[in-house]
């Protein structure tokens, strides 16, 4: 007996189980952080350092880079100079994992860092594609940048916050842009200005 069309449909769509699979296993623990007088404790470093498969050092140098400040790990934890809000930490952790641990060409989380040459390069274990690790911006050429309360300017939407505030980044400084969304430019008037974080209201 010839299969009808929806049986055979329903059938191909069971043996596609990769992007299924993928998906649910490389699920990046959400951020948990608190104050603790005056530094910012985020609480669940390790597990995210575990899901990423990266070295805690590492991770742990690029976010003091990213925020401008020292701190260090403490066990499970991560401590960081200042007091820094839990979407700044996030934005800052999916910035890494552009960078560091998803695959350009495939969008999988199988890669590795490895050194050919002197470059750091993310190699694909899932599909063999390899890339240098994107150079970011030293921080010794942002730090003239600054931002005052009420000045105008234009920015690129780069994410959402678990708030659903749009996420932009001007030199040290990261803005929320309430309804910004990825992808859009948006002028903004600086509403208010506190440590490396800024919000705004959309012009």
């Amino acid at each position: 007996m010839v299969d009808s069309y929806e049986e055979l449909l329903k059938r191909a769509y069971t043996d596609i189980t990769e992007p299924t699979e993928t998906g649910e296993r490389f699920v990046v623990p959400p951020v948990k952080s608190y104050l603790e007088g005056k530094t910012t404790v985020l609480e669940n470093f390790s597990e995210i350092v575990g899901t990423l498969s990266r070295d805690p050092d590492h991770l742990m140098k690029f976010m003091l880079g990213e925020l401008g400040t020292a701190g260090k790990i403490d066990g499970s934890r991560a401590i960081f100079n200042g007091k820094f809000e839990t979407d700044v930490l996030a934005a800052i952790v999916k910035n890494y994992i552009d960078d560091f641990v998803i695959c350009t060409e495939c969008g999988r989380p199988d890669t590795r860092l490895v050194k050919d040459d002197r470059i750091m390069m993310l190699r694909c274990d899932a599909c063999g594609s390899h890339r240098p690790v994107r150079k970011r911006r030293a921080r010794t050429e942002v730090k003239g940048t600054s931002l005052e309360e009420g000045q105008e300017l234009e920015v690129d939407i780069e994410s959402v916050s678990r708030r659903g505030d749009g996420v932009a980044k001007h030199g040290k400084y990261i803005l929320y842009v309430t309804g910004g969304k990825p992808g859009q430019k948006l002028k903004v008037k600086i509403t208010k200005i506190s440590g490396q974080v800024a919000f705004t209201q959309r012009l």
